[in-house]
């Protein structure tokens, strides 16, 4: 299903179908203010073993998840003092923050060391369903396996198919990958160069 969902102010039914779906085990694509991301609720496990399969990816290689706020996070990672000002510069905006994950977090997505890749992008579709759903939101891009990107949400629904519950038309995304930034032990690094300003990390 492709579902027509307005960036600037998404549509409150609209949002709430497609919540329905994630608690009901559903994967969706939406976009962020970055790429077009493939989700479900990091609660179902089912749900996210799917979206492994779907992305042909090692599950040995955890996805980075979606929350609705900067204070939503400390329910997921251990944020320190440094961490969380940091953070509260830059979000919401297209970075990934690696950080130790707490118990909230499914094992399922956490990496051997413990740690979560967190996101609060700057989208309104995106935070909407995060807020609406009350958990996080997997975020991976909508990719096929030799890694090309969907930028076109039509052109995603066609090659995803059936393997997709809903996929939202929100319009065209940026297209830049996320910065990734470890803040682990408050030792600020940067894994990854992609979009958004990250000068105070250099």
């Amino acid at each position: 299903m492709l579902l027509k969902i307005n960036p600037d102010n998404p549509q409150e039914r609209l949002v709430s179908r497609v919540v329905d779906i994630l608690r009901k085990g559903g994967i969706i694509a939406y976009p962020t203010d970055t790429f077009y991301g493939i989700g479900c609720d990091i609660m179902n496990k089912k749900a996210i073993e799917q979206v492994y399969a779907i992305k042909q990816r090692n599950p040995s290689k955890p996805f980075s998840f979606i929350c609705p706020d900067l204070k939503d996070i400390a329910t997921y990672a251990k944020v320190s003092n440094i961490a969380y000002r940091n953070m509260k510069r830059l979000l919401p905006g297209p970075y990934t923050f690696v950080l130790p994950g707490s118990r909230m977090v499914p094992k399922i997505m956490l990496t051997n060391r413990k740690t979560a890749g967190i996101r609060v992008p700057d989208h309104k579709i995106a935070l909407a369903l995060a807020l609406e759903l009350g958990n996080p939101i997997i975020s991976t891009s909508a990719t096929d396996p030799e890694g090309t990107v969907f930028q076109d949400p039509s052109l995603l629904h066609d090659y995803f198919g059936t393997r997709l519950d809903v996929v939202i038309d929100g319009g065209p995304v940026p297209g830049t990958a996320s910065s990734v930034i470890s803040l682990m032990d408050d030792v600020p690094e940067i894994i990854r160069y992609g979009a958004g300003d990250i000068e105070i990390f250099e």
